[in-house]
């Protein structure tokens, strides 16, 4: 007998939309970055602060808040995700000082946390696993417009209104996703048990010191503070670790950790995402330094990755019924590695068709590894731990993004230095990134520094892009270790266990 719900469509789309909400929140930012400068006298310091708040309390609390939405209601947990994200937003949007936005930035992320692992747990809920696979393909696929709507939205509305307008769109989605929740989301919850404070303090204060640290190496290096981060989450880990094993009742079941199914499908998430975290970085300034376009038009041009990841997402759900997940994730990861090669190719005079190849290799590549690394997750996470299993996903979604983002960016920012040639005429501050070297030769009226920095930053942008393909490539030989189908259970106790 199905335990789908009836409304289980209706349902996702609820959760696709507040999930629109997180991807378009995410992006939307990166474009509003001169009008801060500008506007807020926000330093370069503010402004990386800014970014790293959100992504702080967002990380750091999602693994306590996929625990909590278990215990007290994960449409609860979705519903109060939506109001504190919508109520931060409406206060960043007003802010009259740098750390004024900061703070509301950490708002806006402890909202995410909560909301983010809802979307997911509540899926998993009203679907049977039969159903599951395409329910995640149409989640992810939202997920990718978000990616593209981000940037798109965002140069829309800077175009027109003030930075405050990138906060104040999430407010009417939020307000819609709230009201649609109530209305067609059942409260789900799994069975009663106690709280676990304590281990809530360790996971929130071991996951921010450890976000901290990752965050900040790419721009401190390995300082005495980051070594000290790392040592204290390492040290607060192990106490996490020690005090959820004599619990009864955990805030984290580590057991699920013993399956390998989960184990494994958690390593190739972030092997996936480590593999495509870090594109936009690069093709972001690619497209507005290089290439000359404006904040929204390089938006649109990231659709045909969008596209092809919507297109193959569904494919990879049909491919699913017949082929095993390990076989989709490598064939994916290596796919993904063929666009990091197509991308490595392009030269300074190459422009935009060779970078559409690339994206749509890369593109069909996430879609065909995507749903499958997911339902593998997802698949060996107990219904009664939906909300923390969910919060582990994303948690290990957001390391791979942060090391991704952190060493890949390390790779790119290090290969543009050494690509720009050692000349004296080239002052120190204009070698740190493509834009700080742009900004000399405009005011120097120095086109020639101009088109040295262009193809300083393709050819290393073609390193990071190399590098891509040896993170995939490993990433394939990884999951085809590591990951393993599910054996169905031939006594029912046995599901329970």
């Amino acid at each position: 007998m199905s335990n789908a719900h009836p409304r289980r469509w209706w349902i996702l789309g609820v959760l696709c939309l507040a999930l629109l909400v997180l991807g378009v929140d995410n992006m939307i930012l990166n474009l509003a970055i001169p009008s801060l400068m500008r506007d807020l006298g926000a330093s370069p310091a503010d402004v990386q602060w800014i970014m790293d708040a959100y992504i702080l309390a967002f990380a750091g609390a999602l693994i306590t808040a996929g625990g909590l939405s278990d215990r007290y209601g994960r449409r609860l947990a979705l519903v109060v995700g939506l109001s504190v994200l919508g109520a931060g937003s409406v206060l960043a949007a007003f802010a009259s000082d740098p750390w004024h936005l900061i703070a509301c930035r950490a708002i806006m992320g402890l909202g995410a946390a909560f909301a983010m692992p809802s979307t997911l747990s509540i899926l998993i809920t009203v679907f049977d696993p039969s159903e599951q696979r395409q329910a995640m393909a149409a989640w992810t696929v939202v997920g990718m417009v978000g990616v593209v709507a981000g940037p798109t939205l965002g140069g829309l509305l800077l175009e027109h209104y003030w930075w405050g307008s990138a906060f104040l769109v999430n407010v009417p989605i939020a307000i819609a996703g709230i009201i649609a929740a109530f209305v067609l989301v059942p409260e789900s919850r799994g069975p009663a048990r106690p709280a676990d404070p304590v281990g809530a303090l360790l996971s929130l204060a071991g996951m921010v010191a450890l976000v901290w640290a990752i965050i900040s190496l790419p721009h401190d290096g390995w300082s005495g503070q980051v070594i000290g981060s790392l040592l204290v989450a390492g040290a607060v880990g192990a106490a996490f670790v020690a005090w959820e094993s004599r619990r009864e009742h955990p805030l984290l079941p580590l057991g699920m950790f013993r399956d390998r199914r989960f184990s494994g499908a958690s390593l190739s998430v972030v092997l996936l995402v480590f593999a495509t975290g870090a594109l936009l970085l690069a093709l972001t300034q690619y497209l507005q330094f290089v290439l000359g376009y404006g904040p929204m038009k390089a938006g649109l041009a990231l659709a045909p990755y969008a596209v092809a990841v919507a297109i193959c997402n569904g494919l990879g759900a049909t491919l699913g019924k017949k082929l095993s997940n390990r076989t989709l994730t490598v064939a994916g990861m290596l796919v993904i590695a063929a666009g990091f090669a197509v991308l490595a190719a392009i030269g300074p005079d190459d422009g935009y068709p060779m970078l559409i190849a690339g994206l749509v290799v890369m593109g069909i590549g996430a879609g065909l590894a995507g749903p499958a690394v997911y339902a593998s997750l997802m698949g060996a996470i107990p219904r009664e731990h939906a909300g923390v299993g969910s919060a582990v996903n994303d948690t290990v979604q957001q390391a791979g993004l942060a090391l991704s983002v952190a060493i890949l960016g390390s790779v790119l920012s290090g290969a543009y230095k050494g690509a720009l040639p050692a000349d004296t005429a080239i002052p120190e501050s204009a070698r740190a990134s493509i834009a700080d070297t742009l900004a000399v030769a405009t005011a120097t009226g120095n086109p020639a520094l101009a088109a040295t920095a262009r193809e300083a930053f393709v050819s290393a942008m073609s390193i990071g892009n190399i590098t891509g393909v040896v993170c995939c490539v490993a990433g394939a030989a990884l999951a085809f270790a590591v990951l393993r189908d599910p054996t169905p259970p031939t006594d029912p106790r046995q599901v329970e266990a």
